[in-house]
């Protein structure tokens, strides 16, 4: 998708607002990385690697057995200040949809017609009468090609069901950003809220993520596939939910049947331009990606990572602006992946000191044009 000046000058926007605010109270607790189990030094190798080998890198943060162990920003970014999610916003619009089906508002297999009795075409043909919710959160709908839209004002619903559906429904992987923006806005006809506002008492706040923004159509619904700005620190908190099961704090944020589904295989994508890159091709759930080494992620364009490493209870988050995302990934399981043990480490001072002063000397360098 396209960078424009209206999304850079929304996140001029928050960026000022925010810049004189305190943390959240609710941030996640502190530990080192030897209590945890992973050394400082391969933590710093892993930095250096990413600030010498990624344009451009905005944030780093690992959180293992629930704690923050590292945290690093290019600077002119800082911890406070949120950061656009673009499409990992998708991973937080199908939480939505997973919490509407939990309270009985909806279900995976509704038709997608029946929430838009007005907006259907006046003879839609049989593969979008059986278009079902699941199917968008598969990015399965049928559609041979993502229907064109504007980044600005978003996709219609008009726009998005009057799109040929050449396939059936839950066949055929194809990558659909307005179909998305239809799970957001079924949320809301289910609901009677946007998305933003449904989340805010069920997930926003009880993670102690202050002010999030999501972008709105003419319609009122939340983009639901970009648009959702929050912090570095707020990603990792949705990241942990999810490894945990949907619980937080002992109470269960998220059912855990539906962390299971949304983060597993629902349908192959071993097909396609995205497929080129090995962690684009190992299955699709709901808004979420599988990838190697049997980890899951929400991540959308310009390099920003949620990523959740349940064999070694751990997630990744990262912020940036650039076209590596695969080498993102790369370097994770190049550099720390290996390097997490099962028991703490002993404590050693001089490599945390290294570490933090590595994490504290980095400015953001921009892409090669």
């Amino acid at each position: 998708m396209k960078d424009t000046a209206f999304l850079r000058l929304l996140l001029l926007s928050i960026s000022v607002g925010c810049a004189g605010s305190s943390a959240a109270a609710a941030d996640l607790p502190r530990s080192t990385p030897e209590a945890e189990g992973i050394s400082s030094a391969a933590i710093r190798e892993f930095i250096q690697a990413a600030d010498e080998r990624i344009d451009t890198l905005h944030s780093f943060m690992l959180v293992r057995h629930g704690k923050a162990i590292a945290e690093a920003w290019w600077k002119p970014e800082s911890a406070e200040k949120p950061h656009v999610l673009w499409s990992l916003s998708k991973s937080f619009n199908a939480t939505a949809v997973g919490l509407a089906v939990a309270e009985g508002k909806l279900g995976l297999d509704d038709p997608v017609l029946k929430f838009f009795p007005g907006e259907a075409p006046a003879e839609p043909n049989e593969n979008l009468k059986a278009m079902r919710v699941r199917d968008l959160l598969t990015m399965s709908g049928g559609h041979d090609v993502e229907p064109k839209f504007a980044i600005e004002s978003g996709p219609t619903v008009k726009g998005f069901l009057a799109h040929p559906v050449a396939h059936q429904p839950g066949a055929w992987f194809r990558y659909n950003t307005p179909g998305s923006y239809l799970l957001s806005a079924i949320v809301t006809k289910a609901t009677g809220q946007t998305v933003l506002d449904y989340l805010k008492p069920r997930l926003f706040e009880p993670l102690g993520i202050e002010n999030p923004e999501w972008g709105a159509t003419a319609e009122g619904y939340n983009f639901g596939g970009y648009g959702l700005f929050v912090r570095t620190e707020d990603i990792a908190k949705f990241g942990l939910l999810y490894l945990q099961k949907g619980q937080w704090n002992g109470k269960q944020l998220i059912p855990e049947d539906w962390v299971d589904s949304a983060t597993a295989k629902q349908v192959d994508n071993s097909q396609g331009p995205h497929a080129k890159n090995p962690d684009w091709r190992e299955g699709y759930g709901y808004q979420f990606w599988r990838c190697r080494h049997n980890c899951y992620r929400g991540d959308g364009r310009d390099g920003q990572i949620c990523l959740v490493i349940p064999e070694h209870d751990a997630v990744v988050a990262i912020t940036a602006r650039t076209h590596q995302m695969q080498d993102e990934l790369d370097l994770v399981w190049e550099k720390l992946l290996p390097a997490f043990k099962a028991e703490p480490l002993p404590a050693d001072a001089a490599e945390l000191e290294k570490l933090r002063e590595t994490a504290a000397s980095l400015a953001a360098h921009p892409a090669e044009k």
